[in-house]
């Protein structure tokens, strides 16, 4: 379906990719993973067409479509959002206008007998037809369920697109792609601009897409829960492995032992054979010997070990000692003008508790955040913080207040103190940092950069209650880890904003949700939180259920007494007539079925035989089954209509006798 071959690209003496070259099938679910700074999204720009490669390519099949979803700097304007998702879909949309103007020139015609009149009648046959066919008729309810599903409410529907944020932003343009559902989907760090709610969504959404994924994610729970192929990223080369991140992380150790082990044994018998050499290589007699195992050596393909990155541990200065009650509020409410976020909260934070920070985005996490920090002024209530509570507070906006003039590790070591100071490079590396970068100032960083060294500083200060507000966003699997260790080993009282689960676990033991303007503790980690939510969600649909029965039994339409013998005979003769009427039509869907199955199978098979250079060696077979699959999807498409022709008159039987 998608081929990359051979892609190779230098940037002065570095080469970034060599030879790069995988194959992309439908249905596949590939997990691209490496280091910040291998090139993943580099090498999503070339497969979207952003980028070329200094050589290689990447080859589509025919109809292939490619969408991409970049990480950030996303800016739309002048649509609100449901025009502007709406837009996404360029044939729907093209055709809904073409119907529009039809209808309207038939609606002016003068006589609706003429030839012009029925050449109009036929055309707006052929494009309803064809907006059938691309679901037009449901393109509005798949918006509103895609925007509903990334967090948007209905009343923000007719918006403008202009009054959102850059993290809304971004949802706006995943709710395009997610809606036009091209054949291979591309998306770089989806995750970034979530909340919980949102991100579960989107990963059920995403397990049941018809087309390939390609994904690069920094939050391991995504990746497991949706690839099922990794590509890794690693100096310049990919290696494929199939299965998940876990599957990847077992498996790259397994192959790491493996390629050990031989890299011994080839060790050893180069060294034997070197010995030989050294001890025979002046006696005449064994000669030939010598010169045979020479060029022997040459030929032999060293295993090369690739170099590990050294195991980073980051300790956080010793918590100072505070009271037991960290923090309280009481009755808190907090508005933005008429806008109520909060409203009568009651919160309570002891000493050494690691909570979580959940609710879906524009619930108040960070309004709350910033009221427990200080910098927030409430409307009604009391906060209090506690006897010699020291609290450090991150949030990613707390780059703005770096110095510019200093240098990355002049900006850690302005305020470290101690022992630590010592392994300021070490920390600095853990956060990405490497090498010359630390000599890098500040106002030549990115963003990115930027939120990373804040974070850096912030955790190396004398605190005993940290505050930090989405800590990983910019982050790698590595240094997520270390911060994760480092936090779960902190002696002092964490809150933590975070939409990844596995960093959530990895360090908190409540979570805190924030909804209908108020908060909810859950006394578990994400997991927990996560299970109760769905155990609430299934109990509040059942309890719907059990109403709806209680006021049809209150109307008397169930359990008004015994049904008649008269009533029982009339509902077993409807019975049997729907039976009769409704068995042909369900034999001949189930037959239907399975020739589509089939014959999806078939092209399924030989598009993935396209995809290779090899299909195409012998010209005169390779058109004769390339006439075969025109036919064959011709026939499909064909069979659809016929599938659903039946399907719509069995569902209009089913509904009859409902």
């Amino acid at each position: 379906m998608l081929s990359v071959s051979d892609i190779t690209v230098q940037f002065g003496a570095k080469k970034l990719f060599e030879n790069v070259s995988f194959v992309v099938n439908p249905k596949d679910r590939i997990g691209l993973v490496g280091s910040n700074g291998a090139g993943k999204s580099t090498l999503l720009k070339i497969i979207n067409g952003q980028i070329e490669s200094d050589k290689g390519e990447i080859a589509l099949s025919k109809h292939v479509t490619v969408g991409y979803l970049p990480q950030d700097g996303i800016a739309y304007s002048g649509k609100t959002i449901y025009d502007e998702v709406y837009s996404g879909v360029g044939d729907i949309s093209a055709l809904k206008e073409e119907i529009d103007q039809v209808n309207n020139e038939m609606d002016e015609h003068p006589d609706h007998t003429s030839a012009d009149y029925m050449e109009l009648v036929e055309t707006l046959g052929e494009l309803q037809h064809k907006f059938e066919a691309l679901d037009g008729f449901r393109v509005r309810s798949n918006i509103e369920k895609i925007l509903e599903g990334l967090g948007f409410k209905t009343n923000e529907f007719e918006r403008l697109t202009d009054e959102f944020s850059g993290g809304w932003q971004m949802r706006i343009a995943m709710a395009k792609l997610l809606l036009q559902q091209p054949t291979v989907l591309l998306l770089d760090e989806p995750t970034n601009h979530l909340d919980i709610e949102s991100l579960i969504w989107v990963e059920d959404f995403l397990k049941s897409y018809e087309g390939a994924i390609i994904l690069v994610s920094h939050d391991r729970t995504f990746l497991d829960n949706i690839t099922n192929k990794t590509i890794e990223i690693y100096t310049g080369k990919v290696t494929i492995y199939n299965g998940n991140y876990s599957y990847y992380i077992q498996e790259r150790e397994t192959r790491k032992e493996l390629l050990y082990k031989s890299y011994e044994n080839q060790q050893k018998y180069i060294k034997q054979q070197e010995r030989f050499i050294t001890r025979f290589r002046s006696k005449a007699s064994k000669a030939s010997n010598v010169q045979s195992r020479i060029k022997l050596l040459d030929k032999i393909e060293r295993i090369e070990i690739e170099e590990e990155e050294s195991a980073i541990h980051f300790h956080f200065p010793p918590a100072t000692h505070s009271g037991r009650k960290v923090f309280e509020l009481k009755n808190v409410s907090k508005s933005y003008g008429d806008n109520l976020v909060l409203n009568g909260v009651n919160l309570e934070i002891e000493r050494g508790e690691k909570i979580g920070l959940v609710g879906v985005n524009g619930a108040g996490k960070s309004t709350l955040a910033r009221i427990i920090r200080g910098t927030e002024e409430i409307q009604e209530g009391t906060r209090k913080l506690g006897f010699q509570v020291a609290l450090e507070y991150y949030s990613q906006h707390q780059a703005d207040t770096l110095d510019g003039a200093a240098d990355v590790l002049g900006t850690l070591d302005s305020v470290a103190a101690g022992e630590i100071r010592k392994q300021l490079r070490t920390i600095l590396g853990s956060f990405l940092f490497r090498g010359d970068d630390v000599f890098k100032a500040v106002s030549v960083l990115s963003g990115g950069e930027k939120s990373r060294l804040a974070l850096a500083r912030m955790l190396l200060k004398s605190s005993n209650f940290l505050i930090l507000d989405e800590p990983t966003n910019h982050l790698d699997m590595n240094s997520k880890k270390v911060l994760m260790d480092a936090l779960h080993k902190y002696t002092g009282t964490v809150l933590i904003i975070s939409h990844d689960r596995e960093f959530l676990d990895g360090i908190v033991t409540k979570i805190i949700e924030v909804k209908d303007k108020n908060i909810k503790t859950y006394l578990g980690n994400c997991t927990y939180y996560l299970e109760k939510k769905e155990a609430e969600r299934k109990g509040f649909a059942e309890q719907k259920i059990n109403n709806k029965i209680d006021s049809e039994k209150q109307n008397g339409n169930i359990g008004a007494g015994k049904k008649s013998k008269e009533q029982k005979r009339i509902e077993a003769e409807n019975r049997n007539k729907h039976y009769k009427t409704a068995k042909p039509l369900k034999d001949k869907i189930h037959k239907l079925e399975k020739e589509i199955k089939a014959l999806e199978e078939y092209i399924k098979s030989e598009e993935e035989a396209m995809a290779f250079p090899e299909y195409y060696k012998d010209q005169k077979e390779a058109g004769r089954k390339t006439n075969e699959y025109k036919e064959k999807k011709e026939k499909l498409n064909d069979l659809y209509h016929e599938w659903m022709e039946y399907t719509n008159k069995l569902n209009k039987i089913e509904d009859s006798v409902k």
